[in-house]
């Protein structure tokens, strides 16, 4: 008598036996990836391992107390995490939050944190001869997070080291 686990298993068996094999992909040496977003006028790319999601924008109750760029805590599927205006934080001007707003969550030492980006373009991918002097993209206190850059189509794309501002004693100091 067949159980209903062995004809799962049968099913599994006759389907990968006609499952057509996908070509590898690899990710060449000389290629840089990552997600590229606008913060202010600088686009700016960082690495996939930085960047935990992308979603909308949570509700965020406000924290008393804290530094201007703080937006508050949200919540994301049961996780409470802060919610920073990164823009706020670098250039000292707030972004202007709109419906559709994403934010980029990112990992850091006690928990997750998101940050509001003026803009998401998504995956890009740039190969090691498209790099080029990261310029004015590194100024201000841009300077302390981005030192490449990448050209592309008229545009420069400013790495930004996310887990260098999570290790930055300002940005884990969110009380006034």
């Amino acid at each position: 008598m067949r159980t209903p686990f062995d004809t799962l298993a049968e099913y599994e068996r006759r389907s990968l036996a006609h499952a057509v094999a996908q070509p590898a992909r690899e990710i060449a040496q000389d290629q840089y990836r990552g997600v590229g977003y606008r913060v202010g006028k600088r686009r700016l790319i960082s690495n996939f391992g930085e960047v935990v999601e992308i979603v909308p924008m949570p509700p965020v109750t406000p924290v008393p107390g804290a530094q201007p760029w703080l937006l508050g805590i949200g919540n994301l599927r049961g996780n409470l995490f802060p919610v920073v205006n990164l823009k706020q934080f670098l250039e000292g001007e707030r972004t202007v939050l709109h419906e559709g707003q994403r934010v980029l969550v990112m990992r850091q030492a006690g928990g997750d944190v998101a940050l509001t980006i003026d803009e998401l373009y998504g995956q890009r991918s740039f190969h090691e001869s498209q790099q080029v002097e990261p310029g004015d993209l590194a100024d201000g206190r841009y300077g302390h997070f981005i030192d490449r850059a990448f050209a592309s189509d008229d545009q420069r794309w400013g790495v930004f080291a996310l887990g260098l501002l999570a290790r930055t004693p300002e940005f884990r100091q969110t009380a006034l």
